[in-house]
């Protein structure tokens, strides 16, 4: 496989970059906790697995080169950022120290709820963002070697592209959550949950107009 540590350099830098699935983190881990984090997380990497599928498959070619296919994919998830967008934007704020002793003594399933929904998002962030297409059709081909099984050679790819994205975004839930507790005031609460909403809405309609 050519050029194997310029292609982790690369992954590394497009994972770490803010996005929306930073966002997503952020904002699940802040007012749910760290299992919500890391829940979010999962949803992320079950995302990305499901385009390597695809890409095996060979249906992501397909996809990029279908205007209707890629559109119908482009303006769902743009749809879908912006509603995620104004939920937070209308949302209470994230968290009080009453909110924290209620989050130990809520029942099982509310918290599973929570950490459902976590994931859900993760997922569909994923699976709905037509970045990730380009990614295996344009990025990912410049560092297969022809000669050798392309499909074996893709997967690695991915499986490095969805490693670097949990150990990162693990990381960032750790942070967070680290944090929170130098992040008790309401003010920054109320703009944090405003903030929040109004990227997700601007990645959404980045998203729906690129």
């Amino acid at each position: 496989m050519d050029s194997l540590l310029s292609y982790i350099s690369i992954a590394a830098m497009m994972v770490v970059i803010p996005g929306a699935d930073t966002m997503l983190v952020v904002k699940n881990t802040l007012r749910y906790g760290p299992n919500a984090g890391r829940c979010n997380v999962l949803g992320l990497a079950t995302g990305l697995s499901f385009w390597t599928l695809i890409a095996i498959l060979g249906l992501a070619v397909v996809i990029a080169k279908s205007v209707i296919l890629f559109n119908t994919i482009k303006y769902l998830g743009a749809a879908y950022l912006i509603y995620l967008g104004i939920k937070s934007f209308f949302a209470k704020r994230m968290f009080s120290l009453e909110d924290m002793q209620a989050e130990k003594n809520k029942p099982e399933d509310s918290s599973s709820r929570h950490y459902k929904n976590s994931f859900m998002q993760g997922l569909f962030s994923n699976v709905l963002n037509p970045k990730t297409v380009l990614v295996y059709i344009t990025i990912m081909p410049q560092f297969i070697n022809l000669k050798e099984s392309v499909n074996q050679q893709l997967i690695i790819l991915a499986l490095i592209l969805t490693c670097l994205a949990v150990f990162w975004f693990l990381i960032l839930v750790y942070l967070i959550d680290y944090a929170k507790k130098w992040l008790r005031s309401v003010k920054f609460q109320k703009v944090f949950q405003k903030a929040a909403g109004m990227v997700l809405v601007g990645f959404g309609i980045k998203t729906g107009l690129d």
